[in-house]
């Protein structure tokens, strides 16, 4: 179920991207991001529209997924440091 992310808390939006950032907990990028960095650039892409929210009911799970164009299926958002194509 996608969730806008404009109809959240400021601390809930925060808490979904932060927990979503720290899952693996290792960089593999040339670069070392903050977790404040991660957090600025992921709320440009849901800002952006290129990133939405999925709320999972029958786990109680959010993810963050990348949107794609029409017809093809959205995957897991790219943080940088985890790869070099991450936007900003």
């Amino acid at each position: 179920m996608k969730v806008p992310h404009t109809e959240l808390s400021t601390e809930a939006l925060r808490g979904i991207i932060e927990e979503f950032i720290t899952r693996e907990g290792t960089e593999y990028g040339a670069r070392d991001y903050s977790l404040e960095e991660k957090v600025l650039q992921v709320m440009s892409q849901l800002e952006r529209g290129d990133v939405i929210i999925d709320y999972d009911p029958d786990s109680g799970t959010c993810n963050l997924l990348q949107k794609h164009p029409a017809g093809s299926g959205p995957e897991s958002v790219a943080v940088a440091g985890d790869d070099e194509q991450a936007t900003e």
